[in-house]
């Protein structure tokens, strides 16, 4: 009986200290995961952290906002930054109703892909969740760390991070 008892004990201890492991592998690989909806998801393959830029950016709504297609960016003129977007998820759906209203900023092009969808360019780009910017070149090459407008889904907000 005190044997069953020991080893009850042992595999409770064993399984405690395994989920305890995996928690803090978790937290070290990725240390902003907590804040990760409100900043920029870093992958060290790509780009330097920057804090965004504390003053509004300038919008004169001369930009363009298109859907996305597999020319879209190659076709994109001058910065272009890919919105993953949902349609059931409102902090999308807010962003989405801010850049119909506010237009985007000359020399800006943001390409609207749909998160569902497109799971090979989630992957690509290192997207884990709906309302994150990823800012490319003309051959779809990521240029820095993407933005998770979660947040505070604004244009502005996203602006002010990336220009």
């Amino acid at each position: 009986m005190n044997k069953r008892i020991l080893v009850i004990v042992v595999a409770l201890a064993a399984i405690v200290i395994a989920a305890v492991a995996m928690l803090s592998i978790g937290t070290a690989q990725n240390p902003n995961s907590s804040a990760s909806n409100n900043s920029s998801e870093s992958d060290s393959s790509t780009g330097s952290r920057e804090e965004p830029n504390s003053t509004p950016v300038e919008n004169d709504g001369a930009g363009e906002y298109v859907e996305y297609s597999t020319s879209a960016i190659a076709e994109a003129d001058g910065r272009v930054l890919l919105f993953f977007h949902a349609p059931w998820c409102p902090q999308c759906v807010t962003i989405d109703d801010d850049i119909a209203a506010e237009g985007v900023p000359s020399g800006v092009t943001i390409i609207k892909v749909d998160y569902d969808s497109n799971q090979d360019l989630r992957a690509e780009y290192g997207v884990t969740q709906q309302t994150t910017f990823v800012e490319v070149n003309s051959s779809g090459e990521k240029l820095r760390d993407n933005f998770v407008a979660y947040a505070d889904p604004t244009l502005q907000t996203v602006l002010t991070a990336f220009l």
